[in-house]
């Protein structure tokens, strides 16, 4: 497997990052500040598979699994991969945190 490979279905692309390595990433943008995919049945799932594998789960402010959501649709950015992986991401936001 060569390159990049992302099918946009997150179920495909957390397999392929489970089978490869790599992460699986959707955070939150101008359009969409809160994520895009929704905790209760994208989120949730995915991060327990991902955590089950020894990986992490981390939505840019915390684990995902900790999240308590409110609403039945609620969404979330998320970063699932390796342990290591997701650490790196994890040292990114707290430096930007600590400039803002």
């Amino acid at each position: 497997m060569g390159g990049s490979s992302m099918v946009s279905s997150m179920v495909a692309d957390v397999h392929r990052t489970l089978l490869y390595g790599g992460i699986f990433l959707y955070p939150a943008d101008k359009k969409s500040p809160n994520g895009k995919l929704r905790v209760l049945y994208e989120v949730f799932p995915m991060s327990f598979l991902m955590e089950q594998a020894g990986g992490q789960a981390f939505t840019g402010k915390q684990r995902a699994l900790d999240l308590v959501p409110t609403k039945i649709h609620q969404r979330s950015p998320i970063f699932l991969g390796s342990y290591d992986d997701v650490e790196e991401i994890k040292a990114l936001y707290a430096a930007e945190e600590s400039h803002a």
